[in-house]
């Protein structure tokens, strides 16, 4: 644990895929989707006990999530939770966060973390993070976490890494030679068969001098906003002019805004057993499944004749499946949900 290590964690997304069991009132970060006891919230702060100090974790969500925020993690300090008016994607809000703790510290190192991501083998992860906060704090580079790929897949943008050239500084960590949006299926499995591309994971690790001179560089507006109010951080002034702040933000990816853009990217090959949960179908994945591919989240669930399910039921109702292969079975608060796995993207028509 470092005094200087802080922890962003980006709680504002509005992810209704696991409806019933989600919705914009209740999105997936605030529920326990794979029924380990804890939120994906409370599990992202899990993931790095005796990395970060519980006062340098910093959670930024919409206004309307705060009180889920509080009630989830009452452990986290009244001033590292940053609320934005409205939503305008990931780089207001690491713009936001990066000017705070830059006033707090000036020599911060950063991981900026989505809430709502699967981890599989903790030790592994850590050991990731910690390669690449020694590298971020020893370079001033930026860093992301690349996964490795485990099959072709079109839902997750892909880094292309430069595998001939090692950091000297740490042979895990290597430089980035591109960003590549999420493909179609043919480009996916020529992706797969290479081993120098990996999954975006999201996760960034950076100082605090780093990514405000990036801002300031790559996007001078959105730097000039939030360095703008530097003198009214950690005052009763703070929240009302981010009100009015935000909303003159553009709605843009941290990834367009900075990371593509920039020269000194490095990304650290890490496979840890990690998936961001988009879909029912990705949580089966995950999940431990039964000798017929099925997967349970509840107290009584009996299935009979069944495969490649994924039942999940949120109450105490004893639940029988008999004959379904390939389906999502949810109940939530007397709603029903039963769904083709390979139709669940028209779910969202249904609520």
């Amino acid at each position: 644990m470092n005094e200087h290590t802080h922890l962003v964690i980006m709680a504002g997304g509005k992810g209704a895929r696991f409806w019933p069991l989600s919705s914009e009132e209740l999105p997936k970060q605030f529920l326990d989707v794979t029924g380990c006891g804890r939120t994906m919230l409370q599990s992202t702060l899990d993931r790095f006990k005796d990395l970060v100090p519980i006062g340098n974790v910093w959670v930024v969500t919409l206004a309307q999530y705060a009180e889920l925020v509080r009630e989830q993690l009452p452990e986290l300090p009244a001033g590292n939770l940053l609320l934005e008016p409205c939503g305008r994607n990931t780089a207001p809000c690491i713009c936001y966060v990066s000017w705070k703790i830059k006033k707090r510290d000036a020599r911060a190192n950063i991981v900026a973390t989505p809430s709502d991501h699967y981890v599989e083998n903790l030790a592994a992860f850590r050991t990731a993070i910690v390669d690449a906060l020694e590298f971020a704090a020893e370079t001033d580079a930026m860093v992301t976490l690349g996964m490795k790929a485990t099959r072709p897949e079109t839902g997750y943008g892909y880094i292309k890494a430069d595998l001939s050239y090692a950091s000297s500084r740490r042979k895990s960590i290597y430089r980035v030679d591109g960003f590549i949006e999420k493909p179609d299926l043919e480009h996916a499995k020529e992706y797969y068969a290479q081993n120098s591309y990996f999954w975006n994971s999201g996760i960034f690790i950076w100082s605090v001098t780093t990514v405000v001179n990036a801002f300031r560089v790559y996007d001078a507006q959105m730097s000039r906003l939030f360095e703008g109010l530097w003198n009214v951080y950690d005052t009763p002034e703070e929240q009302a002019r981010i009100n009015e702040v935000y909303p003159q933000c553009e709605s843009i990816s941290v990834d367009y805004a900075i990371m593509e853009k920039a020269e000194d990217f490095f990304v650290r090959p890490s496979d840890f057993g990690w998936s961001d949960l988009g879909s029912w179908h990705s949580l089966l994945e995950q999940l431990q499944k039964d000798e017929r591919g099925n997967a349970t989240v509840g107290p009584d669930v009996n299935l009979y004749d069944t495969h490649n399910c994924i039942v999940h039921t949120a109450g105490e109702k004893k639940v029988v499946v008999q004959g379904l292969d390939g389906y999502v079975v949810c109940e939530k608060d007397g709603t029903l949900l039963i769904c083709k796995l390979t139709e669940e993207q028209r779910i969202k028509l249904f609520h």
